[in-house]
């Protein structure tokens, strides 16, 4: 049985968001129906920050990814694919937003001191990830110990430093009054959202939509571990409430008893699920108990390796099985409609495939990057305006 989901009283602090429809554009500047050009804007959409409703932050980090790397290329792979997803959102148009883009989404460039930190973060992690990891508690005595946990160090203290910046540049949008999705880079990226968020929502919740429950306190000796993420959430962001987590099929006997023993964590383990479903029980049953063990407000991390491997081949820890698109945005839907309201979101681990020209991965990431927005302006109230005469 679930244990009951603590909220602390509301904070005095204006609410997070207040969606707003965006600017009107000018004739002939946005055709939703017409092919557009992600160099425009993602989606095609020429919105500026100031103008947009949802601002999206490119996290290209991945110093401490442990098996394939690419994911720091995930940000520009979506933002290149973004330019095939429709406009015109069908699925939330029954519930009466079918214009999403209308309200103003703007995702920034890329920040080059990120590039940077995470380059130098990489040229430290690499020693450490091909010597399988540094576990050595006591380094003194060996030289190559020592190195190794030198190199830690300093992946750390860059990570830290990325957890400040994101703090920092999420808790400035949120006082303007902008919705924030991070798009990775690996897991590890949003920590610092996720804290800003977690002050000005105490009782947040936490839907963790993932392969795996990154519950790790620590891995391969970093601290600040893709594979760390949720575990650093509940040390570093007391207002989290509860982390509800969604079709993780991978995970050690570690984070299976800190699961079962913190009641902030909830898991629907994939074979739990797949039981369940194969007993003759709905998914949309399923995913009403889901979004009923979630607080009022709800944060989403998706790790993209929650979905199946076919939705991302490329993506850096894939696991067999996994959510299919249809089940994935049923269960998001769902969320949204018992009432919860999304007041952030991540997507990450999403790495493009090495060939050219294909953009399969990043597909997949831009569609779930729109609906993700679409349904965070959904449960904050936004729908669409009536057309004008004529």
């Amino acid at each position: 049985m679930l244990c009951p989901v603590t909220t602390p009283a509301p904070a005095a602090k204006p609410p997070v968001y207040r969606p707003r429809p965006a600017r009107a554009p000018t004739a002939g500047e946005i055709d939703p129906a017409a092919p557009s050009d992600a160099d425009e804007g993602i989606f095609g959409l020429p919105f500026t920050e100031d103008e947009a409703s949802v601002v999206l932050l490119p996290v290209p980090w991945e110093p401490t990814t442990s098996y394939r790397r690419g994911t720091a290329k995930g940000p520009a792979a979506i933002r290149a694919a973004s330019a095939q997803v429709d406009l015109f959102d069908i699925e939330l148009a029954t519930l009466g937003l079918a214009r999403p883009w209308s309200f103003g989404i703007h995702m920034r460039g890329e920040a080059p001191e990120l590039r940077a930190l995470n380059e130098q973060a990489c040229a430290s992690a690499l020693p450490v990830i091909n010597a399988g990891g540094a576990y050595e508690t006591d380094p003194r005595g060996d030289p190559t110990a020592r190195e190794l946990a030198r190199h830690v160090a300093r992946v750390d203290a860059l990570s830290a430093e990325l957890e400040t910046w994101l703090y920092e540049q999420t808790a400035a949008l949120l006082d303007r009054g902008k919705l924030v999705g991070v798009i990775g880079g690996d897991h590890s990226a949003p920590l610092g959202a996720i804290r800003a968020l977690a002050e000005r929502s105490p009782g947040l919740g936490i839907l963790h939509i993932d392969a795996h429950a990154d519950l790790r306190r620590a891995y391969e000796g970093f601290a600040q571990s893709h594979a760390s993420i949720m575990d650093n959430v509940l040390r570093a962001a007391p207002g989290v409430a509860r982390i509800v987590q969604v079709g993780v099929r991978d995970l050690c006997a570690e984070e299976l008893e800190l699961l079962r023993g913190e009641p902030r964590v909830v898991g629907f383990f994939e074979h739990s699920l797949r039981r369940r479903l194969h007993a003759g029980e709905s998914w949309r049953a399923i995913c009403e108990e889901i979004a009923d063990a979630l607080p009022p407000r709800v944060y989403v991390s998706f790790d993209i390796d929650g979905l199946d491997p076919a939705l991302c081949p490329n993506t850096g820890t894939p696991v067999p099985g996994g959510l299919s698109w249809r089940e994935a945005m049923t269960l998001l839907v769902t969320v949204v409609e018992r009432g919860r309201e999304l007041v952030g979101f991540d997507v990450v681990e999403v790495a493009p495939a090495p060939a050219p020209g294909d953009e399969w991965d990043g597909n997949v990431g831009a569609r779930l990057v729109y609906r993700l927005c679409g349904l965070a302006l959904v449960s904050q109230g936004a729908r669409d305006e009536p057309p004008g005469p004529g």
